[in-house]
C-alpha cells in the first residue's frame, strides 16, 4: 500500500474509535469512580449504537434526566422522546437497570433486613426512588426476620396508591410470613408521610397484630432520601 493511502486508510477511520479504546481502558483500570456520569453512559451506549460517536447523545440524555440513574430509572416512553434513542437503545439501558436491580436485591433476600438496613434503603431506593408514579410494596419476613419476598402490590398515580389491608394481610398469610416492611415512593421527592400514610399503616398494623404479624417499618422512598415512620414516631 502506497504512503498516501495508508493515510487516507488511517484518516478514514472514525474519529471516536480512539476515545472508545481510551475510556474502556479507564473504565477498567480505575472502575465507574473515574468515570462522570456521562462517560459511563458512553459506554453503555456503545453496544447499542457501535457505528456512532456515543459522546453527544451520552451528554443529552444526563442533561435532560439528570443521573446516570435517572436515565436508565426513566420510562421508555420518556427515554425515546429524545432523538437517537430507539429501540435498541432503550432495551440496552433497561438492561442495564434490571441488572442493577437483580444485583442489588440478591443482597438482601435470605438476609435480615433489619442487620442490612442501610442495603435495603439503597435497594429500594433504586428501584422506586425514580418512578413518576407510586408504588406500593411489600417486604415479608420469616420467624426470624430473613426476607423471604419482595413483591409489589400496588401500582397507582403521580400521588395515589390503592392499598387495600385485606390483600396485604392475605399475601402475608399466603407466604407464611411473620413480619412485613411497608414501602411506598412519592414521585414528587417529599418524603414527608401524609395523613393517608399514617392512616392506611395504623389500618394494616392493628389487622395484622391479631393475626400475629409483625409491621416494622412504612419506608417512603424519595429522590433525594427516604423517610422511616417508625423513626418518626408516626406508628
Amino acid at each position: 500500500m502506497a504512503k498516501g493511502d495508508k493515510q487516507k486508510a488511517v484518516s478514514d477511520k472514525p474519529h471516536y474509535l480512539g476515545h472508545r479504546k481510551r475510556l474502556r481502558e479507564r473504565f477498567m483500570s480505575s472502575g465507574a469512580d473515574a468515570l462522570a456520569d456521562y462517560e459511563l453512559m458512553e459506554l453503555v451506549l456503545f453496544r447499542a449504537l457501535p457505528r456512532s460517536d456515543t459522546k453527544p447523545l451520552a451528554k443529552t440524555l444526563i442533561d435532560r434526566f439528570g443521573s446516570f440513574a435517572e436515565v436508565i430509572s426513566a420510562p421508555p416512553s420518556r427515554l425515546q422522546e429524545v432523538k437517537g434513542v430507539g429501540e435498541t437503545v432503550t432495551t440496552e439501558l433497561k438492561l442495564i437497570q434490571a441488572a442493577s436491580l437483580r444485583l442489588q436485591q440478591s443482597s438482601i433476600l435470605d438476609k435480615t433486613p433489619l442487620q442490612s438496613w442501610s442495603q435495603l434503603i439503597a435497594y429500594c431506593r433504586s428501584s422506586m426512588a425514580y418512578k413518576e408514579t407510586e408504588q406500593f410494596r411489600i417486604l415479608f419476613m420469616d420467624k426470624k426476620n430473613i426476607l423471604i419476598a419482595d413483591e409489589v402490590q400496588q401500582e397507582g398515580t403521580v400521588d395515589h396508591t390503592p392499598v387495600y389491608t385485606r390483600e396485604v394481610i392475605k399475601r402475608a398469610l399466603e407466604l407464611s410470613a411473620s413480619a412485613i416492611i411497608l414501602v411506598h415512593n412519592h414521585p414528587s421527592g417529599d418524603v414527608t408521610p401524609s395523613r393517608a400514610d399514617i392512616n392506611m399503616t395504623k389500618q394494616i398494623i392493628e389487622a395484622a397484630e391479631k393475626l400475629n404479624i409483625t409491621v416494622h417499618d412504612h419506608l417512603i422512598i424519595g429522590r433525594e432520601g427516604h423517610a422511616s415512620l417508625k423513626s418518626l414516631q408516626l406508628i
